[in-house]
Parts: C-alpha cells; sequence; structure tokens
C-alpha cells in the first residue's frame, strides 16, 4: 500500500535518505552528511511531496521530490522548476516492487502538481538505474560519477 507523506514523515525520510544515499550499506555513523541532509532539513516546505509504501502497515520505503534554488543544488539539480527525486527502500523489502509503485505514484503527484518534469541523481552501478530507465528517465549530465537524469512527465 502507498499513502502520501507529511511533515510528520520526516523522521522516516531522513532513516529513508540514508537507505538512499548509502545505497551499497556502507552506511557511516553518526550524522547525514550537510549537502545529503537538505533533501529532507526543514520537511514540508511549498515544492515538497512525498509518498511511503507500507507493507503489513509498517513503513518500509519512501518516495519524495523537493525544489532546490541554484545557489543550493541538489545533486541531480536542472532548474529551480524541476523536483529532485530521493527514493529508497529497506534494504530488507528490496525486490518486492516497493520501489517501482513508489516511483509510479511520486510521478503521479508531480504531474498532478503541475511539473513538466522530474530529475534525480544515480551512481550507474546501482540497481535502481534500470528502474528509473523503464519510467523514461534519461541521462542529461554527470557530476562527481553521478549521473543527473531527468523523466518528462507528459512523455508518460
Amino acid at each position: 500500500m502507498i499513502r502520501p507523506g507529511g511533515r510528520h514523515d520526516q523522521r522516516f525520510l531522513r532513516d529513508m535518505l540514508r537507505h538512499a544515499y548509502y545505497w551499497r550499506e556502507r552506511t557511516p555513523r553518526g550524522e547525514i552528511d550537510a549537502p545529503v541532509y537538505r533533501y529532507v532539513m526543514n520537511w514540508g516546505r511549498s515544492g515538497d511531496a512525498a509518498v511511503i509504501a507500507l507493507d503489513d502497515g509498517n513503513p518500509v520505503g519512501a518516495a519524495w521530490y523537493r525544489l532546490f534554488k541554484q545557489n543550493e543544488p541538489g545533486y541531480g539539480f536542472v532548474d529551480e522548476q524541476t523536483p529532485e527525486l530521493s527514493i529508497a527502500v529497506v534494504p530488507s523489502r528490496r525486490g518486492k516492487g516497493h520501489g517501482e509503485q513508489l516511483l509510479q505514484a511520486l510521478l503521479e503527484e508531480a504531474r498532478r502538481s503541475g511539473f513538466e518534469q522530474i530529475s534525480l541523481s544515480v551512481e550507474p552501478e546501482n540497481p535502481a538505474l534500470r528502474l528509473y530507465e523503464r519510467f523514461g528517465f534519461d541521462k542529461v549530465g554527470e557530476l562527481g560519477g553521478s549521473s543527473t537524469m531527468l523523466a518528462h512527465l507528459s512523455d508518460r
């Protein structure tokens, strides 16, 4: 089941951010790096949206997007009108279709909210790359060994 996310989900989004950013299971101890934390800091501002995957009533994954400013961009920044997507599923629940359901629901939310496109950043070795390509994301740039990908929402 997928439900909308809200301000009350900031802590869970922070936990999911760790899984998204450290997808190889090499999560460091301590706090999330400041540039990464901007993906959830002060969650619930204008332009933020999230969906949460539930399995047996427990949250097991999240997908969310956020708008960034030119002077404080995210890793997959395209422009100030394009939200950047983040997505993660807890490791024990991966491979069960949660990521696909989350991505579908979040892209529908972005479309309903009037966005024309959505971006993300992904490392080339990340298995989720194939999922993004299936959903119409194309590589539009590279930064620090990661690819910036973009999907035009009117194409889906």
